[in-house]
């Protein structure tokens, strides 16, 4: 049997596995809360992406957080791991809201 071959999303690579649609699907579906970064504010330490513990954060060119909203279960560590706080909660209500308007 030869096992599956995938190449990591950005060619980040880490210790962990990269998210899957498991048994229930895609696991975004479970979130209250959706995280937003202020680029002006983060420095790009890469701090959120360590701690995600869904591997749904990537980095981005500008080396800031760009999350899988189907894999972000909304949990917040990255919000409270951010050493200045660019990583703020909206409830996932109102940016539905926001992307009707």
């Amino acid at each position: 049997m030869t096992p599956l071959k995938r190449e990591p999303p950005n060619k980040r690579f880490t210790c962990i596995t990269y998210p899957e649609a498991g048994a229930m699907g895609l696991t975004g579906d479970w979130r209250i809360f959706r995280p937003v970064v202020d680029k002006e504010k983060c420095t790009g330490c890469q701090i959120c992406w360590m701690y995600c513990p869904d591997a749904a954060i990537t980095m981005g060119e500008d080396n800031t957080p760009i999350f899988d909203l189907e894999y972000c279960k909304g949990c917040m560590i990255c919000e409270t791991n951010c050493p200045v706080k660019a990583i703020s909660r909206v409830r996932e209500t109102e940016a539905e809201a926001a992307v009707e308007k």
